[in-house]
């Protein structure tokens, strides 16, 4: 099967141009065709393989280098090592109002990019009633694009690619722009473009559409690829990554504080994993086991709480909600195990908190955390799965 695009060793480098001794430098490189060695890495070694039909999602931060990419691909910008070649008619949405002259009115603007699209006279001709349809703009056709509000203008572009059904469609944050009926609009067009062989290429920080339309993803970290393959088992980890990333200054120690009485001695997650953080599918059964300093004859309340990364609170139950005792392993330590069957979260990362508590379930004691991931195939949304039933 031919390759349609391929990225090898690609990297890119922009020169830095705070002064103007280093914009004179950077036109003379330019120019002379000299490598840039200073400057500010946006790209370093990606490699990248886009064949007929694939559905490719790259996701990442703001500054990872998605957009850069991109346009590296569709020849706006060069690489400053690695090599690229395409093998495919291209449409590509990047910059909103890309390939738009500001002054032509929107059906100008139509012919304008029609051509350069490759379609004829002839062809755009039997297709202007079907783009117009798809634009939706009314009058606003005949005025110029300056006139036209964001969601217009992405209207527009989008309406020329569904006329054209090119070999390779690269959009960036495209979707984001624009109403939720227009949004669901392309969607759609989208689904049977890629039903009907197409192949997509697209950045989008939301997760959802690109679950719901891609089946691979590539995760862009400072430039380099930090993961890629199954888009659920890439976005999963990069939400879970950005969970614990926006939840690091407030993540309690998962080391015992020992700040009351009754203070956490040890706590584990069961079945034990050689993963650093322990991995569950939906439908699991999670279990953990805490054991407790008990100074005297009282027995301490054990609370545990499930968490996302982020800190959201999932739920929360308490020994002595349920009226549990603790077993008694000496005269000054006692165990609390629980178990979680079938577990209905959804995919993502969580913690388990456990909270050792006095006797009275009033004062907090100690606290530990131990992280663990949910896998799974899953477009839902939330945290947990709810039985449902569709009816008619």
């Amino acid at each position: 099967m031919k390759l349609l695009a391929e990225l090898d060793g690609v990297g890119k480098v922009f020169p830095h141009t705070n002064h103007s001794r280093d914009r004179l430098k950077a036109l003379g490189n330019l120019l002379l065709g000299r490598r840039i060695n200073n400057g500010s890495r946006v790209l370093d070694n990606i490699n990248l393989q886009v064949r007929p039909g694939e559905s490719l999602a790259i996701i990442g931060a703001n500054g990872a280098g998605k957009s850069t990419l991109l346009k590296i691909l569709t020849g706006v910008l060069r690489p400053t090592e690695g090599s690229v070649a395409v093998d495919a008619t291209v449409a590509a949405l990047l910059e909103l109002g890309a390939g738009f002259q500001d002054e032509f009115s929107g059906l100008e603007n139509i012919r304008l990019k029609a051509s350069l699209l490759g379609l004829t006279p002839a062809e755009l001709a039997g297709k202007m009633e079907e783009i117009l349809a798809f634009a939706d703009i009314g009058e606003s056709i005949h005025e110029p694009v300056k006139h036209y509000s964001s969601g217009m203008v992405v209207r527009l572009g989008f309406a020329v690619v569904t006329a054209v059904k090119p070999e390779l469609l690269i959009t960036d944050e495209i979707l984001a722009v624009g109403d939720e009926s227009f949004q669901a609009k392309c969607i759609r067009w989208i689904e049977e473009y890629l039903a009907d062989g197409g192949t997509l290429l697209m950045v989008s920080h939301s997760m959802y559409q690109v679950q719901k339309l891609c089946k691979h993803a590539l995760w862009i970290e400072n430039g380099s690829v930090r993961m890629s393959g199954d888009v659920f088992r890439v976005t999963q980890a990069y939400l879970a990554w950005h969970e614990q990333k926006s939840a690091k200054e407030l993540r309690l120690s998962r080391k015992s504080n020992g700040s009351g009485q009754y203070w956490v001695k040890s706590f584990r997650i069961f079945p034990d994993s050689e993963d650093e953080v322990p991995q569950f599918k939906m439908g699991d059964t999670l279990r953990a086991e805490v054991e407790l300093n008990q100074p005297d004859e009282q027995l301490p309340v054990m609370l545990f709480g499930l968490v996302r990364a982020d800190g959201t609170p999932v739920y929360g139950v308490s020994s002595d909600q349920d009226d549990t005792l603790p077993v008694q392993l000496s005269n000054n330590l006692c165990r609390y195990r629980i178990c979680f069957k079938d577990l209905a979260l959804l995919p993502g990362s969580y913690s388990l908190r456990a909270h050792s508590m006095d006797p009275q379930g009033l004062r907090l004691c100690d606290t530990q955390e131990l992280p663990f991931i949910i896998s799974g195939a899953s477009r839902e949304m939330g945290f947990v799965r709810l039985p449902h039933v569709w009816e008619d």
